[in-house]
């Protein structure tokens, strides 16, 4: 799993690669931590190369999404996979974020 996070003048994007599975979840909390920090910008959660998202994962989907709401930012989630949607059906992240 690899995380990538770069800015620019308006957006913060946090781009995943791999599968975010329990494993991983630990080493990527520690990665998306700068994200919490970002104040009034658009956080682009991009997952066009993510192959899996556990519940794990998902969790550090929802602390992203809680810290943005609290420091003026938004998050969207750019680029998932038709496996990754059907998660976010299933649990109700459909309806949390903005997905593009």
């Amino acid at each position: 799993m690899k995380t990538t996070i770069t800015t620019t003048e308006n957006q913060v994007i946090a781009k995943f690669t791999g599968r975010l599975d329990t494993a991983a979840a630990v080493t990527v909390a520690e990665e998306v931590k700068p994200l919490f920090e970002v104040i009034g910008k658009e956080i682009i959660l991009d997952c066009s190369e993510l192959e899996y998202i556990s519940s794990s994962g998902l969790r550090i989907f929802l602390s992203i999404r809680k810290e943005a709401a609290a420091h003026s930012s938004k998050v969207i989630v750019r680029s998932i996979n038709a496996d990754i949607r059907q998660v976010f059906v299933m649990t109700g992240f459909i309806s949390l974020f903005e997905i593009q």
